[in-house]
């Protein structure tokens, strides 16, 4: 048995211990000295959360896969040991070696949601890592981000030495056969290795560029600082999923974790196009894994781990290609075996109700629809490619299938909305649970159950929306207000319940979405009062933020309620993501004329995805 970082004292007193000490089932073990370079991966939450993040599996995987590396793993501390480590000088460690962070070489940090920023602040906190890039010395590890956040990464620029923009599966080889060539020398120089890194397509380097303001606090310029440093820096893509990494032998917890199975990811990226999706936008083109790949995956994964369920993984898994065959293959192979299948992001049509009905028990489980709109005029402002028809249609098909519980998930406070949108979502909600009490009651499943769950409107970079002004805190639950009057005021209000999201943990999301690097000192400052973990609503202190921004000069209304011209430089418009600033543009312009973009197998609406080499765009 390996040497614990922490003692069984500790690991008595603490909350589920089982999060700190590695050694589960497929954990990879590699001597530590027999290998060139280091690195942990770090997903800046609790470990239950990070181990179902399939990215992570992926790199690290991939990472592992090189004899001359070794990848190990990291998590943030959970609140009680975070304090204990704090009070008794206890350096954060891997899970593999136990062995601190701070002797790693590379620490890489995986960025999905802008409410976990504090929770990296914790990480390189604990590893005794000083905060900020410019800070770091020769001896440090090279801190390293990565994530659909660095679509934006400037208010947490100051705290990386480089950025990853993109998939991981690219370039990451190029830059650890860098790193170690600079590693291999008389003396390793950070900056020397960070400046030639700069030169790898994808890796962003803060350091090597200046910013500068106008008086309105609008950017004025955003430059390198040197010739050789490229002025812009190119998203990168996997063009064929089906000859990239994928893991064969998934880590398996001890412990329950919030995605407790097998995943498999069918296709990455979306045809669709709403323009308030920020990951229909970025992961453009869409690309599909091929059929036999998939099975392979499907067995070597299962056959590794044990797990009793699988799911497929993809923003929209009724648009793949080869749906039927899968799911026949899969339903044939494994349901004998009592593996169970989940098939999240389904349209629900007459294909996809026949499928649920074989892998799911309808009696117990609910349908989702995500119409993000009550009205269809709001509906085709954000491009949603749903009519009021198809949502009706899809909800008569489940429940004259045996169905009587339905989630329904809206957004409030979308461009151009008005109180009419607004009451239209209790409208549908009533329209549904009418089209429920048309079967015949002797072949109801009970009581309907419709689920009315609305979140707030955040403008998200490279989205047509990113030109959008926020609601307030105030204006947001003023319309919450109106959708729950509205649905109190229905006929079937006693079969509909609503619930909406945090209006104050929203505006804080559209400050960290949409913000520049002066956004930085105050997220320091929401480290040092206790913000940690506040993407969790049992930690989350809106009194802490608005006092980091109050004390760093931080203007609210001006990353939040204020409208964006045309020309502005946004912080995040030196990276070329595919799609260009003149195809969002024109997508804002469009919404706000209420007129429909055809999805990407429709019409090509010259997004400038077609650059890739690869996915819906090359498809004769």
């Amino acid at each position: 048995m390996k040497k614990l970082a922490l003692t069984d004292e500790i690991l008595l007193n603490i909350e589920k211990p089982a999060r700190y000490i590695g050694n589960e089932v497929n954990m990879v073990v590699k001597d530590p000295e027999k290998v060139d370079i280091r690195t942990v991966f770090c997903f800046p939450d609790v470990y239950e959360i990070g181990m179902s993040h399939l990215g992570m599996q992926i790199l690290s995987h991939m990472f592992n896969q090189r004899d001359d590396v070794y990848c190990e793993r990291v998590f943030s501390p959970w609140p009680d040991l975070h304090r204990i480590m704090k009070e008794q000088n206890i350096p954060l460690f891997s899970l593999e070696t136990q062995d601190p962070i701070r002797d790693f070489d590379w620490l890489l940090i995986t960025i999905q949601y802008e409410m976990c920023y504090p929770n990296i602040l914790q990480i390189l906190d604990l590893s005794q890592i000083p905060l900020k890039s410019g800070d770091r010395t020769n001896a440090d590890p090279i801190v390293i981000g990565g994530g659909p956040c660095t679509c934006n990464p400037e208010p947490i620029a100051d705290f990386f030495d480089l950025i990853y923009i993109g998939e991981g599966e690219t370039v990451y080889d190029e830059l650890l056969d860098l790193y170690k060539a600079h590693r291999g020398s008389v003396q390793f120089q950070r900056a020397a290795f960070l400046r030639e890194a700069s030169h790898i397509p994808g890796i962003y380097v803060p350091s090597l560029y200046e910013v500068s303001y106008r008086e309105d606090g609008r950017i004025a310029s955003f430059e390198p600082k040197y010739e050789d440093v490229p002025r812009s820096v190119v998203r990168q893509v996997v063009e064929d999923l089906s000859a990239s990494v994928y893991p064969d032998r998934p880590i398996v917890p001890f412990i329950k974790v919030t995605q407790d199975r097998v995943v498999l990811e069918i296709q990455r990226g979306c045809i669709r196009g709403c323009r308030f999706c920020q990951a229909g936008m970025i992961y453009r083109p869409l690309r599909e894994r091929s059929l036999d790949y998939l099975k392979e995956k499907a067995y070597q994964m299962l056959n590794a781990t044990g797990q009793e369920e699988i799911s497929l993984s993809s923003l929209s898994s009724s648009d793949y290609t080869y749906l039927e065959e899968l799911m026949d293959f899969l339903l044939s192979e494994f349901q004998s075996k009592h593996v169970n299948i989940s098939l999240p992001s389904l349209r629900i049509d007459n294909f996809s109700l026949d499928i649920m009905s074989r892998v799911q028990d309808v009696k117990k489980s609910s349908l989702t629809f995500a119409p993000e709109a009550g009205s269809q005029r709001l509906r085709n402002v954000i491009n949603k490619g749903l009519t009021e028809e198809d949502i009706l249609h899809g909800a008569g098909l489940a429940f004259d299938g045996g169905w009587q519980k339905v989630k329904l998930y809206f957004m409030l406070g979308q461009p151009t909305e008005t109180a009419e949108d607004m009451r239209a979502i209790g409208e549908l909600a009533e329209k549904i649970a009418e089209r429920y009490y048309e079967v015949p009651k002797e072949k109801r499943n009970g009581k309907c159950q419709i689920n009315v769950s609305t979140s707030f409107f955040v403008p998200k970079p490279f989205t047509p929306f990113q030109w959008s002004p926020m609601c307030t805190k105030e204006d947001f639950l003023g319309r919450a207000r109106i959708v729950n009057e509205t649905i109190k005021s229905q006929t079937n209000r006693r079969s509909i319940r609503y619930s909406w999201h945090e209006a104050d943990v929203t505006i804080i999301e559209g400050i960290l979405a949409r913000g520049d690097r002066r956004i930085a000192d105050a997220l320091i400052r929401v480290y040092e009062k206790g913000g940690i973990f506040s993407a969790w609503s049992d930690f989350f202190d809106d009194a802490i933020w608005q006092e980091a921004f109050a004390e760093t000069g931080v203007d609210v209304d001006f990353h939040t309620t204020r409208e964006r011209a045309e020309d502005e430089i946004f912080p995040w418009d030196f990276i070329d993501a595919g799609v260009t600033k003149g195809f969002l543009w024109k997508e804002w312009q469009r919404a706000l004329a209420g007129e429909v973009t055809p999805n990407c197998r429709q019409q090509c609406a010259g997004c400038g995805a077609l650059k890739y080499g690869g996915g819906v765009c090359r498809e004769s």
